[in-house]
């Protein structure tokens, strides 16, 4: 029997509690607080959280603070701040000015002569500073340690490509962790840690339901909650900046289809379209993380044996 036969097998018995794995996708990953709203509303709080880059950032924030509505306004309120708004960028021209979305200003910038030139002789077209910046400002000074649930954080080490899971054992501080989840190479440099050098986990773990199902006892059922992008149909890429992010994009999409089949339960929240570097409409996102988590509430809690 193989380990998806295993698998199976195993999710025909009751489970008690469960790993929430937490995808990466930007923006679109706003709708994981939707399903924590969800999930908490129901009464049902995950026994560890395991994230991906944008959910590494969200899941944190959760298993600091494990209420749902606090977490929410924290997050709005530092998305609609000027801090956040007005984050350190390449200093270049930008032809929006009225568009204060940073990680918009940044894509933008990214297409000025400038920044092309950097990019043909440099790793990224900006260095870490924001990302930390961003992670502090969501959730503090934080160690693995003083999160009330336990977390997990997925990256990958530069270069060899090894795919690394930080945890309580890490000796470093959330901030960090997430920051070296969410350095999306080409954008931002790799994130030094302990003489070692990270990147995105959603390279090697777009969904981490894989990871989820390793760390699971057999008792315990594995929630994933994917905010993947999905490609437009009949719409070409028109340059090579597209070019590239459809590439990306055709990539994430199967490797997701492989790391879904390690998740007993699967809420997708339809945000597939959203861009990544959108964060504008956070409601928006977090509503429709909420309808996908309750349309899957009754599969969860049937498999979970509450009546």
């Amino acid at each position: 029997m193989n380990l998806l036969e295993r698998i199976t097998a195993a999710r025909r018995v009751k489970k008690n509690g469960f790993i929430l794995a937490l995808g990466g996708g930007g923006g679109r990953g706003l709708a994981h607080l939707g399903v924590l709203d969800v999930l908490e509303a129901h009464h049902l709080k995950p026994d560890a959280i395991i994230g991906s880059s944008i959910g590494a950032l969200f899941g944190s924030m959760y298993a600091v603070n494990p209420d749902a509505k606090a977490v929410i306004a924290r997050a709005q309120t530092i998305l609609a701040s000027e801090h956040f708004t007005n984050l350190s960028l390449p200093a270049v021209d930008e032809p929006d000015r009225n568009d204060k979305n940073w990680f918009t200003k940044l894509s933008t910038a990214a297409r000025q002569t400038v920044l092309l030139a950097r990019a043909s002789t440099g790793l990224s077209i900006a260095d870490t500073t924001a990302l930390i910046d961003i992670a502090h400002e969501f959730c503090g000074e934080s160690c693995f340690n003083d999160t009330d649930i336990p977390m997990y954080i997925t990256a990958v080490e530069f270069p060899n490509g090894e795919c690394h899971l930080f945890s309580a054992n890490s000796d470093i501080k959330l901030p960090c962790a997430i920051a070296a989840s969410m350095a999306i190479p080409g954008v931002f440099d790799p994130v030094g840690i302990n003489n070692k050098k990270y990147v995105d986990g959603g390279l090697g773990s777009d969904i981490p339901a894989q990871e989820a199902r390793m760390l699971a006892a057999p008792d315990q059922l594995v929630l994933a909650v994917n905010v993947g992008a999905r490609p437009v149909k009949d719409i070409e890429p028109g340059n090579v900046y597209e070019m590239l992010d459809w590439a990306t994009q055709i990539k994430s999409l199967y490797l997701r289809k492989y790391n879904k089949d390690f998740a007993d339960v699967l809420i997708e929240p339809l945000v597939g379209f959203t861009q990544w570097n959108d964060f504008s409409h956070p409601e928006q996102e977090i509503e429709m993380g909420r309808q996908a988590a309750l349309e899957k509430m009754p599969e969860l809690m049937d498999k979970l044996g509450i009546g």
